[in-house]
């Protein structure tokens, strides 16, 4: 019965590492991301400007395309913060700017 506390405790150490090893690495959480976005809204997503992995999962800002104009640089993009679970799972999003693809952000001191 002395081993017992020890078994548990070593048994406990290999779930969590094993849990951890399941984990989706960043580059499959970024796809994932962009697909699941794409799917929810419709709309194409056309890259990944900020990504880190927070203590609730994942946060991501992800550049779409809205509305297609032309020429190409009058063309609406957006901005989308882009919530997700330890496992790559979306758990939620929100639109937090849109500008032309011609124009670039006001410089900000």
């Amino acid at each position: 019965m002395a081993n017992t506390p020890r078994k548990t405790t070593e048994q406990n150490q290999q779930n969590q590492e094993n849990e951890q090893n399941e984990l989706p690495g960043p580059m499959a959480v970024l796809r994932a991301a962009q697909t699941q976005l794409a799917e929810l809204t419709g709309m194409t997503a056309e890259s990944v400007s900020s990504f880190e992995r927070t203590e609730e999962g994942w946060l991501l800002e992800i550049e779409v395309l809205e509305l297609a104009r032309v020429p190409d640089t009058m063309s609406l993009l957006a901005s989308y913060e882009v919530r997700l679970d330890p496992q790559g799972e979306l758990t939620g999003y929100r639109r937090i700017r849109r500008y032309e693809r011609g124009r670039s952000d006001p410089h900000k001191k």
